[in-house]
């Protein structure tokens, strides 16, 4: 049975994103420095369908098993919008849902990625993931924004925090507003690398 994840790089003071984002400037321009731990593996590059990284270490381990799991993604339109431009052909190899209040055609790409405009909500988004999915995850891709939705709403079984050791002082907390007693939280596992900390909870709604 498919479960709900996100897997979110952070700052050590807990910024998801930087300031002033946009499709110029995805992430707020601080992607190098929350996610320099992933940019060092094979298996990332591999993903991408590039040549790159440094490592095949335990990271590249991580960043396979979690591709693997996952079946379906979900993800808000600011987070779309900034990858659009710039995402190679059929980056995720599997069906993504927006969520927008743009009413737009699936854009199916070349492969196994096609992109679907959901305009009704996030159960909505949820119900069309959970049929894709085929019983693998369905991950919560971002931004922010998104996360906390499913995060208060109580939807999400298990998440995945990658903690860089890096302070921004600004940006978008990924945290944020969310219901502090909808779950009871439990350290599943705790990963450390040269470059972050990852971490791995599991969430059960009170």
């Amino acid at each position: 049975m498919s479960k709900i994840i996100f897997d979110s790089g952070i700052s050590l003071d807990g910024f998801f994103a930087g300031d002033n984002r946009s499709p110029k400037n995805p992430m707020g321009g601080v992607s190098g420095q929350i996610h320099s731990w992933m940019f060092n593996q094979k298996a990332f590059w591999e993903y991408l369908g590039f040549e790159g990284g440094k490592e095949d270490g335990l990271d590249g381990k991580f960043i396979r098993e979690t591709i693997e799991r996952t079946g379906a993604f979900i993800m808000g339109k600011r987070m779309f919008e900034e990858g659009e431009i710039v995402w190679p052909n059929d980056l995720y190899k599997a069906d993504v849902y927006v969520l927008t209040h743009e009413k737009r055609e699936p854009w199916v790409q070349d492969g196994t990625t096609t992109f679907y405009f959901i305009n009704d909500g996030i159960e909505s988004a949820l119900d069309k993931a959970r049929q894709s999915a085929k019983g693998k995850d369905i991950r919560i891709q971002g931004g922010a924004n998104t996360i906390q939705q499913f995060l208060n709403a109580g939807l999400v079984d298990e998440f995945f925090i990658h903690i860089a050791p890096v302070f921004l002082g600004s940006g978008i907390r990924l945290f944020d507003g969310i219901y502090k007693d909808k779950y009871d939280i439990q350290i599943e596992e705790v990963i450390p690398s040269d470059l972050t900390t990852h971490l791995r909870y599991k969430l059960t709604k009170r």
